[in-house]
């Protein structure tokens, strides 16, 4: 089975998606990163494009582009997505809209493209990103919690789609973790999520770099359409 030499990481300017970058980087992975904002990160092994995941011009063009730089793409880490917490009646279309075209359509969008690219070599890693506000079904998480619940069909369906072309599709769903994604969130709501859960603590990156790469190992061709919820369900 071939091994992962090189990954996509969307939504990795910062937090999770950054750490990701870094540390696969530092493992000597080629890596082709994207987000609304230029980047800082400067090193030989990486590529950078500044776009909306929910582009469909601009992402068939980064995915064609790393394609092309890279020789292939081996794996799709669908990092990127935004929460907004906030009671159903209060809930603007606005917020709607934003939510699911990043969390969904954008993470549909690189699920494509992608395997287009896979299917060539037949070989590839898919992993995308949930949330544990799923299974817990907390107030005020109707909206990104639906859209990460969309997600997580998205890989069972598309781990039968994509099995014949060698590819596997799996998700990783964190528990709270400190990041920009909820710093807003009120520091009850955080506690009443964590209290719910069999581990009543904050994730960390790590906990999340440790199930990817389990996803992304080259013994893990027979793990697809599968989620791990951090924290414990």
């Amino acid at each position: 089975m071939p091994r992962v030499k090189n990954i996509i990481i969307t939504g990795n300017r910062k937090g999770i998606g950054r750490f990701l970058t870094e540390n696969y980087l530092e493992n000597g992975y080629l890596v082709a990163g994207c987000s609304r904002a230029e980047t800082d990160l400067v090193h030989p092994n990486y590529l950078h494009f500044k776009l909306d995941v929910s582009d469909e011009k601009a992402v068939k063009q980064m995915v064609r582009s790393v394609a092309k730089q890279f020789g292939q793409i081996d794996a799709l880490i669908n990092n990127a997505g935004i929460a907004i917490m906030n009671h159903a009646l209060l809930t603007p279309y606005s917020a709607l809209e934003k939510v699911f075209k990043t969390n969904v359509f954008g993470t549909f969008l690189f699920c494509r493209e992608t395997a287009k690219e896979m299917m060539k070599n037949k070989f590839g890693r898919i992993v995308n990103f949930s949330t544990i506000s799923v299974p817990v079904k907390l107030e005020g998480e109707l909206i990104y919690a639906s859209s990460k619940a969309a997600v997580e069909s998205m890989t069972q369906i598309l781990c039968r789609e994509l099995a014949s072309l060698g590819i596997t599709v799996n998700c990783v769903a964190p528990t709270l973790i400190k990041t920009d994604l909820i710093k807003n969130v009120p520091i009850e709501t955080i506690e009443k999520l964590i209290d719910r859960l069999p581990l009543k603590q904050y994730g960390t990156y790590q906990d999340v770099l440790n199930t990817i790469d389990y996803f992304l190992h080259e013994n893990s061709n027979m793990v697809s359409g599968q989620t791990i919820y951090l924290g414990g369900v």
